[in-house]
Parts: structure tokens; sequence; C-alpha cells
């Protein structure tokens, strides 16, 4: 029983990670697009561009973790794992790159 409430706390743990993730890197990105923060002029197209990637490996990963017979827990990390590492590693890259203090074009 002691395992199950754990489990539980686990997966909301994971997936409020996941939101927290992916709103931050929404935020840095409608900013940039408004001209507060520093993205580069690729980052429209890597923003549509990443989705489709992350998406089949997150399915596959949840679709191979069902097949195995794995646990809702397994599952759900098998299914959020890729999401969570596409939105950390954009969410620190547009961290590192910080507010627009400068008018004009950004660099790569």
């Amino acid at each position: 029983m002691f395992d199950d409430i754990l489990s539980w706390q686990r997966s909301a743990i994971r997936m409020g990670s996941l939101m927290v993730e992916s709103q931050s890197v929404v935020a840095m990105r409608l900013m940039g697009f408004g001209g507060v923060w520093s993205v580069p002029p690729s980052e429209g197209y890597r923003m549509i561009a990443e989705k489709s990637p992350a998406m089949l490996k997150s399915w596959w990963g949840m679709q191979q973790a069902i097949s195995r017979g794995a646990n809702p827990e397994r599952v759900l990390a098998a299914w959020t794992g890729p999401l969570e590492r596409e939105a950390r590693s954009n969410r620190k890259r547009l961290a590192r790159r910080g507010p627009k203090l400068t008018p004009g074009l950004e660099a790569e």
C-alpha cells in the first residue's frame, strides 16, 4: 500500500515537472517573439519541427512499456521521458540566452 502512494506521488511530480518545463519554454518563446527575450531567428521553425519527433519517441516508449506489461507508473515514465528531456533542453538553452537587452537581430 505504501508503495502505491509513493507511485502516485512520483507520477504526479513527473507530470508537474513536464508542465513547468514546457510552460517555461512557451513563456520564453512568446517573450522572444514579442522582442523581450533573446531567441534565434530559427526559433519559430525549431518550435514546430521538434514536435513530431518528440511525440513519436514518447508514443513509442509508451507502447513498448504497455506491450511489456509495465505498471502504470512505468508507462507514464516512458511517455513523459522524451517530452521532459526535450522541454528541459529547450528551457536551459533559452534561459542561457536571457532577456533581449539590445534591439536588432540576434545571432544563432
